[in-house]
């Protein structure tokens, strides 16, 4: 099964879209949230989401859902990590809006057929939602 990780500036937020994502996407994801900074402040880290990718990946790969900008700096950061301890972890980051393309993510990620490639294009179509018409 291809993990999720959940990266925003709140562990708050973190926390909660993983948990909407869950009850509504589907609770046999492994969605990881990685919000906030380890003192317990607003932003994003590095160590902490290299952690939680560790944590979602049961062998299939991991896809990364951010919020703002430098969630995406320390995403990557977070990767280069993992390769520089050559870790075999497959793991991606979805263009998407955070909420709307873990909730497409966690659906598409409990699928037995699922890849980290069909996982991300899952999440990048939650660009196309509308929700007023």
């Amino acid at each position: 099964m291809v993990g999720l990780v959940v990266v925003s500036h709140s562990a708050k937020a973190a926390e909660g879209i993983a948990e909407v994502a869950a009850q509504m996407g589907s609770a046999d994801a492994e969605i990881v949230p990685a919000g906030g900074t380890p003192d317990g402040g607003i932003g994003t880290s590095a160590d902490r989401i290299r952690e939680a990718i560790e944590s979602a990946d049961a062998g299939d790969g991991v896809v990364v859902l951010v919020d703002l900008g430098s969630a995406v700096m320390n995403a990557e950061l977070a990767i280069e990590m993992l390769d520089a301890e050559d870790s075999d972890v497959e793991v991606e980051i979805a263009d998407a809006p955070i909420l709307e393309g873990t909730l497409n993510a966690a659906v598409t990620a409990a699928g037995s057929k699922a890849t980290v490639e069909s996982v991300v294009a899952s999440a990048e179509d939650a660009w196309d939602y509308r929700k007023l018409n």
